[in-house]
């Protein structure tokens, strides 16, 4: 007897088996594919429709038929739930109205308040340019007057001063006058001759001091006879003879006073004849 095919290994007969089965089985499959494809691809059949046959009959003519059943009552409608916030009641309203008089009050007296702070500054401020109006005009009369005041001082200054001046210019004249009088006496020649006779006694005669020296000196002398000035014009001496008798009139100093005030002339003429 022959010995069986070891465990684990088909035999070519098997095998062909299994291939032949696969293929069937695909076929199959795919058979049943086509043919449910074209059942969904064919139209539905219509379905039989019935014929009825009827006849119009006139409602009164069948008095006794049957009646139309009774409709059932109408079911009430719930009332409709409110949209919104609830309305207000009275005593809201009227406590809201009063609310608002009184916004509407505080309103009023706040603009009446600032009307009347308006008018008060308004008032203020009209009041403050009077005041300064009239303390404007006030300075400017009193400037008027300190300058018309100050004016008729001057006025008064200068007529008072013009009057001094034409006073004096009288005296002076009265004076000039009467000095031209006395000088064209004996008293002016009397005086000039005092002076020269001081200042001889003053001279110290140089060396070169000749016979017969005569020079005209210019003096000028204060109130008193003190002398301030010397200058020695014409003279017919030296350099030595005019400077000595330029010293010797400084040291005549103070002169004698004239005779008569109404002589006193500041700056004299003295013809010095030593000899």
């Amino acid at each position: 007897m022959a010995s069986d095919a070891p465990a684990g290994m088909q035999r070519p007969s098997d095998r062909w088996v299994s291939i032949t089965l696969s293929v069937l089985l695909h076929a199959a499959l795919l058979g049943a594919l086509v043919y449910g494809w074209m059942l969904f691809r064919r139209p539905p059949q219509p379905a039989p429709t019935l014929a009825i046959e009827a006849r119009v009959v006139d409602a009164r003519s069948v008095r006794g038929a049957a009646q139309p059943a009774p409709q059932p009552p109408p079911v009430p409608e719930a009332p409709p739930e409110p949209v919104g916030p609830p309305q207000p009641t009275p005593e809201e309203l009227a406590q809201r109205e009063q609310q608002r008089e009184q916004q509407e009050a505080a309103a009023a007296e706040q603009q009446r308040a600032a009307e009347q702070r308006a008018a008060a500054e308004a008032a203020a401020a009209a009041a403050a340019a009077a005041e300064a109006h009239a303390a404007a005009e006030r300075k400017a009369r009193q400037e008027a007057e300190a300058q018309k005041r100050a004016e008729e001082k001057q006025r008064q200054a200068d007529a008072q001063e013009q009057a001094q001046r034409e006073e004096d210019l009288q005296h002076d004249l009265a004076a000039e006058e009467d000095a031209k009088k006395a000088r064209a006496g004996p008293a002016l020649a009397s005086w000039q001759a005092q002076i020269a006779a001081r200042i001889n006694r003053a001279w110290l005669r140089p060396p070169t001091a000749r016979a017969g020296i005569e020079c005209m000196l210019n003096v000028t002398q204060v109130p008193g006879g003190e002398v301030t000035e010397v200058t020695v014009g014409a003279c017919n001496g030296d350099q030595a003879v005019r400077e000595s008798i330029e010293a010797a009139v400084y040291r005549a100093s103070p002169l004698p006073p004239p005779p008569d005030p109404a002589l006193f002339d500041r700056h004299l003429r003295i013809d010095f004849k030593p000899d």
